[in-house]
């Protein structure tokens, strides 16, 4: 079964750093495109990066230039690389990724379980 485990959140300082990872396991041929997006108390999940197949990738406005995110595609993993952190980043950050998988009907859009970032002033 395909399943998305994130790691790498916690509390850091306002300025401080944190990597996120998201590993693809079970049954996986290949990842297409992935994301993480992120909720805050009382607001929308939101997007925060995407990544394609070929590298290509997007971010939310209020993340750019703070935030990279990558992927190792020999490890089924998607990291999110968070500098310069704020206070307003805190939120539950979630990955998301479109798996091509080898057994049918497994693969398809999955989402991870989220992982808890916060960020003191």
């Amino acid at each position: 079964q395909v399943q998305l485990v994130e790691s790498g959140g916690g509390l850091v300082q306002a300025g401080g750093s944190l990597r996120l990872s998201c590993s693809a396991t079970g049954n996986i041929f290949d990842i297409n495109s992935a994301a993480w997006y992120r909720q805050a108390p009382g607001k929308e999940r939101e997007l925060v990066a995407g990544i394609h197949k070929g590298g290509n990738t997007r971010y939310a406005d209020p993340v750019k230039g703070r935030f990279t995110i990558s992927r190792d595609n020999a490890k089924d993993t998607v990291y999110l690389q968070m500098n310069a952190l704020k206070p307003e980043d805190t939120a539950v950050y979630y990955c998301n990724a479109d798996i091509i998988s080898v057994r049918a009907g497994e693969g398809g859009v999955h989402w991870g379980q989220g992982t808890q970032v916060t960020v003191s002033s």
